[in-house]
């Protein structure tokens, strides 16, 4: 089991940067995959980033590579997501997640935070 809570979204202009946490909490999140996935209004989830257990392997969906960067600090349990460059098109709520795999699809995650906000202003 592995309980998730997301932090540090918020109200940002275009161009700027914000950092999201997500905290874990259960004996399984060293060894779990960490996701971050997003959802704007009336769009479907969509994939944002994944990390493996260890940090040594990251993915990114095509829009974000170079924007943004995950990362993991599993001494203190969390995942990170810093997003830089920010875009209007950024905006929605977005989801932390624990799986065994750094896959693209939500269905390959088995636990979930309850998301943060992220809006960007033009």
């Amino acid at each position: 089991q592995v309980q998730l809570v997301g932090s540090g979204g918020g109200l940002v202009q275009a161009g700027g940067s914000l950092r999201l946490s997500c905290a874990a909490s259960g004996r399984t999140f060293s060894s779990s995959a960490m996701g971050w996935f997003r959802q704007a209004p009336g769009k479907e989830r969509e994939f944002v980033a994944a990390i493996n257990w260890s940090g040594s392997s990251t993915r990114y969906a095509e829009s974000e590579k170079g924007r943004f960067t995950i990362s993991r600090n599993n001494a203190e349990n969390t995942v990170y997501l810093q997003m830089n460059s920010l875009k209007p098109a950024d905006t929605a709520v977005y989801y932390c997640a624990a799986g065994p795999y750094t896959v693209y699809v939500a269905a390959g995650y088995s636990y979930w935070g309850p998301g943060t906000q992220v809006t960007v202003s033009s």
